[in-house]
């Protein structure tokens, strides 16, 4: 990348992002999006071209608050954080000359669960809505992870191999902690529903148990789908490990055993989901006729 300050900062980034090769490329690509968008809304003079030296706190003020309130939950932090890098690197290759970012932070209550869950009822209407050009394989894998909690990057990499038959359970890395975490294998036992939806393995165990289509256009199909079966909620593909989690801590799960499940190290994570169960709790005793005594 070249180490000139009057680049335009839009094309850096995305040269950035041709040459980045880690697995969270994605959410650096929303990074830019993002950022675009924000130019486009409030710096409509720089929407195509800025230079490095525009970007200043200010500016990263203003785009954390626009990143807020588009996002639920740690989306925000996430797009922020990729962001960040990018500026970082921009400095340690003398593009830029001060950090814009410098003290400015972008926090979320990492204690409350902001994205929406399905609820058995609705996942049952789910699973009986059917719509014309429906894609089976992102239809069957999104109710498996509805029903194991898994996150996209771990169910598109499955194959037959993950699958243990005769002792009945799905073992796996997760991609996300891979190499980095003691708890990055996850062992999840498979009840006959769950072991339908993955069906007789091939002769080669190495086949992709979904062969899934990007993530953008999983996530297109299951907010067509929700729309389909009335259900009126923002969800997105991760919305399905969420309402797992969920779930089984309202139907009584051990909050140990829900974080084995989930693949998480410690509690922590684990504990905004139980967070999420006492607000369903607290919304069904009010959702009662007031009473009168």
């Amino acid at each position: 990348l070249k180490k000139d300050r009057a680049v335009n900062f839009l094309d850096y980034f995305q040269a950035y992002i041709n040459s980045y090769t880690k697995k969270d490329i994605r959410m650096v690509q929303i990074a830019l999006s993002r950022f675009k968008d924000f130019l486009k809304e409030q710096y409509p003079m720089n929407e195509f071209s800025i230079k490095p030296e525009l970007i200043t706190k200010e500016m990263m003020e203003q785009f954390v608050a626009y990143l807020q309130s588009r996002s639920v939950g740690e989306g925000a932090k996430s797009i922020y954080q990729r962001f960040k890098k990018v500026i970082r690197y921009a400095i340690d290759h003398d593009v830029m000359l001060k950090d814009p970012c410098k003290s400015v932070t972008c926090k979320v209550d990492s204690q409350m669960l902001r994205k929406d869950v399905l609820s058995p009822e609705e996942i049952q209407k789910l699973i009986a809505c059917h719509y014309d050009n429906e894609t089976p394989t992102i239809r069957r894998a999104f109710i498996f992870c509805l029903y194991c909690g898994l996150r996209f990057c771990d169910v598109k990499d499955l194959t037959y191999k993950n699958v243990d038959y005769a002792n009945r359970l799905l073992k796996f890395e997760q991609s996300k902690t891979k190499g980095h975490s003691a708890s990055s294998g996850v062992v999840i036992p498979l009840n006959d529903g769950l072991l339908s939806i993955i069906g007789e393995a091939p002769a080669d165990k190495n086949c992709l148990i979904f062969d899934l289509p990007t993530y953008e256009s999983c996530c297109k199909s299951v907010k067509r789908w929700v729309k389909r079966a009335g259900i009126d909620k923002h969800i997105s593909w991760h919305c399905a490990r969420h309402s797992f989690a969920v779930n089984i801590l309202n139907n009584g799960a051990n909050i140990k055993t829900v974080a084995s499940l989930l693949g998480h190290s410690g509690l922590k994570h684990t504990e905004k989901y139980t967070r999420a169960v006492d607000k369903l709790k607290e919304e069904a005793i009010n959702s009662l006729p007031e009473l009168k005594f």
